[in-house]
């Protein structure tokens, strides 16, 4: 069984959700989102067989005649209950029992084309009788006339009043002792009475019964004297119809009820069909392609892709499982070693469940009884776990529950402590796992740990590929090579300056370092005393800002080290300025947010623009990044 925790971490939670969108009815969304993930090779296969054929049909320009199931579930529990169904309601469950007979024979003309769906269709029962009575019952929303004898014998004697009340009141209406009384010369319905309206000045001289009055009360709404008893008649055959309305509605409820074993049958039926669609749907809006399905810890990716990333994006060529078991993958920060674990995750358990992948043909996906990573920020304050206690915390749950058909996705395992240690600790677990009959997969920066997996019999190391000449990631993954952490391209990309990069390679290449003292003077006596000053106030903090006196403008805080010079940020440049001459206007904590990233107040949209970019692999910001290389490579 795969546990929620793996699902939520590898996103699979929304694959799930948008899966659901893709679904007619309520019931079918709530099932979808409550389904779990077979583990089982002949359930898989057979739930990929289901969306092929369904992708088929979907293909073929064909519909599935689906009608009257966005809520027959709930229509059908409230007829069980002893509730009743309303004209419409009715007209919806009677769409439904349609629908049953036109499904069936909708999968009878494409049993070739999809001979599964066909089989399931074939459990769909006929309610022929009960939908054409609604259908002669029911019409335009309300209960027909000739719903029965009596309904259509009260609404006549209803006409035949309606017309003699008509007849008086128009009488009332163009009699000349009237006219000076009527305020307009028509008949208005008021609270299920005839009435005239009548200038409120004359109200007691028209004779009859007030019903409403006008809002400004210049008008009253009166029921004249002559039309009394009429009315009350008509009232009479409207409570009459009412009855005869229930009578019908009942009779069309009892036979939803009397047919709710076989009804409920049907709705499962068609639930489990419009699930299949809703998979097939969502695989058609990916381009997905169903894969080979093995029980065999095989894992085979051609050029694929993790569906929530951007179109352009770099496929995956993945292999596990053939002639290793293990892979230890390496290379750049922001370099796409993570997406590579979530994306052979994601792919999995999409096929585990159902879900066709974005992939091409002679992808192989191993059902797999057990799905662990460990992935992401592990730390906890409310239990008091470091990031590297929670992530061993996390590690040391999974391996009590390893065995064989597991697959183990670690991310930069062993890290956040010191690195002899932590590699030494992440090559014991890699081990355990292995030992205990796992797959896995593991990222690293560590040395000792891509040495491992190059000496390991059954271990591999990877890289992510990296441009040298340009200096950027080209998020490949190339199998059999060992990649370096490019932490100086990382630091290049945050604008350290080039001395420190080269006495950083130097040091990298020469293993030589630095260690002489340093003599450092004594400062000033002004700057001593001034420092003294300075620490006997609070310093201004990274992000405030100031007012420059000199200039008349607003400055932001760079950096005060106390001295009598500050760094402040103004116009797009770092400047040093006189203490004494800047003041203070508002708090950094006044200005932002708490974790508000400061660094972005002094670097412009472009560039962090571009840095967002490159993290999420886009290829254009690449290329850009590459013309510029090759521009400054001109220039020297």
């Amino acid at each position: 069984m795969i546990d929620q925790e793996t699902i939520q971490k590898l996103q699979f939670d929304k694959m799930i959700h948008e899966v659901a969108k893709y679904a007619i009815g309520d019931y079918t969304k709530e099932r979808i989102r409550a389904l779990e993930i077979s583990t089982r090779l002949a359930i898989v296969k057979t739930k990929q067989k289901e969306t092929l054929e369904a992708r088929l049909i979907i293909d073929s320009g064909q519909y599935v005649p689906f009608m009257g199931l966005t809520q027959i579930k709930r229509l059908m529990d409230e007829v069980q209950k002893g509730l009743l169904l309303m004209p419409r309601e009715l007209i919806e469950a009677a769409d439904f029992l349609r629908s049953n007979r036109l499904i069936r024979n909708f999968f009878e003309k494409n049993q070739y084309q999809a001979p599964l769906l066909y089989d399931y269709s074939r459990s769909l029962s006929e309610f022929s009788v009960v939908e054409e009575t609604i259908y002669q019952k029911i019409q335009n929303g309300r209960i027909a006339e000739d719903a029965s004898k009596e309904l259509r014998r009260i609404r006549k004697k209803q006409r035949e009043c309606e017309k003699e009340i008509e007849e008086k009141l128009l009488k009332f209406l163009h009699h000349p002792n009237n006219r000076s009384l009527v305020q307009e010369t028509l008949i208005v319905k008021k609270e299920e009475h005839f009435t005239i309206p009548i200038k409120a000045s004359y109200k007691n001289k028209a004779g009859g019964s007030i019903v409403a009055q006008s809002n400004n009360g210049q008008t009253v709404f009166i029921e004249p004297a002559a039309v009394e008893k009429l009315n009350e008649r008509l009232m009479m055959l409207r409570t009459e119809e009412t009855a005869e309305e229930y009578q019908i509605l009942s009779e069309l409820n009892g036979l939803l009820s009397e047919r709710a074993l076989a009804i409920t049958n049907g709705i499962e039926a068609i639930t489990a069909l419009d699930i299949i669609f809703a998979r097939a749907k969502f695989g058609r809006e990916l381009g997905g392609i169903t894969p080979q399905i093995n029980k065999e810890e095989r894992i085979v990716i051609v050029q694929g892709k993790h569906p929530l990333l951007p179109l352009d994006a770099v496929p995956l060529d993945f292999t596990l499982g053939k002639s290793y078991r293990g892979l230890v993958i390496t290379g750049a920060n922001a370099g796409g070693k993570t997406v590579v674990l979530k994306t052979i995750g994601l792919l999995t358990l999409m096929t585990m469940f159902g879900l066709q992948i974005p992939a091409k043909s002679g992808t192989d996906i191993a059902v797999l009884d057990h799905l662990f990573v460990d992935i992401g920020d592990q730390q906890n304050i409310e239990n008091a776990l470091s990031t590297f206690s929670g992530h061993m915390k996390n590690i040391a749950a999974i391996l009590q529950r390893i065995e064989r058909h597991t697959l183990v996705l670690l991310d930069e395992i062993g890290s956040g402590t010191e690195p002899n240690e932590g590699a030494g600790l992440a090559i014991a677990i890699m081990e355990t796992m292995y030992q205990s009959g796992a797959i896995l997969v593991a990222t690293t920066h560590y040395g000792e740990i891509k040495r491992f997996a190059a000496e390991h019999a059954d271990f591999i190391p990877a890289a992510m590929a990296f441009d040298q000449e340009t200096l950027t990631p080209k998020y490949r993954l190339q199998v059999g090579q060992i990649g370096d952490s490019q932490a100086l391209w990382i630091a290049r990309k945050m604008k350290m300056a080039p001395e420190l990069l080269q006495q950083a390679a130097a040091f990298i290449n020469e293993k030589q370092y630095p260690t002489q003292k340093k003599m450092f003077k004594l400062a000033k006596k002004e700057d001593a005393i001034f420092d003294k000053k300075v620490n006997e106030h609070a310093r201004y903090h990274k992000g405030d800002r100031i007012f420059l006196n000199e200039s008349k403008e607003s400055a932001i805080v760079f950096e005060d080290q106390g001295k009598p010079d500050i760094q402040v940020f103004v116009n797009d440049e770092i400047l040093e300025v006189p203490r004494r001459r800047v003041r203070f206007e508002a708090s950094v904590h006044e200005l932002y947010p708490l974790n508000y990233d400061l660094d972005s107040l002094f670097t412009d949209f472009q560039t962090r623009k571009q840095a967002r970019d490159l993290a999420r692999g886009s290829k254009k910001a690449h290329k850009r990044l590459a013309k510029e290389a090759e521009a400054r490579k001109q220039q020297l």
